[in-house]
């Protein structure tokens, strides 16, 4: 594994474990404002989903 590889992947591994820290910070400190946050994610995925599958329903319908 070349040099440049190793700190990518140190870098990713401290960018997960900040946002952990913040996430943790966030539920501890204001939970009514983490669930909040947790509603607008979950709204989000699934909007996402919702999206591809219309995407996937257009597709396969010929794209009409």
């Amino acid at each position: 594994m070349t040099w440049e590889a190793a700190m990518a992947v140190n870098a990713k591994k401290v960018a997960v474990y900040l946002l952990v820290v913040f996430a943790l910070y966030v539920i501890i400190t204001d939970p009514d404002k983490a669930t909040g946050y947790v509603g607008v994610g979950f709204q989000g995925i699934s909007d996402a989903v919702q999206a591809l599958g219309d995407f996937a329903t257009w597709v396969a319908n010929g794209g009409k």
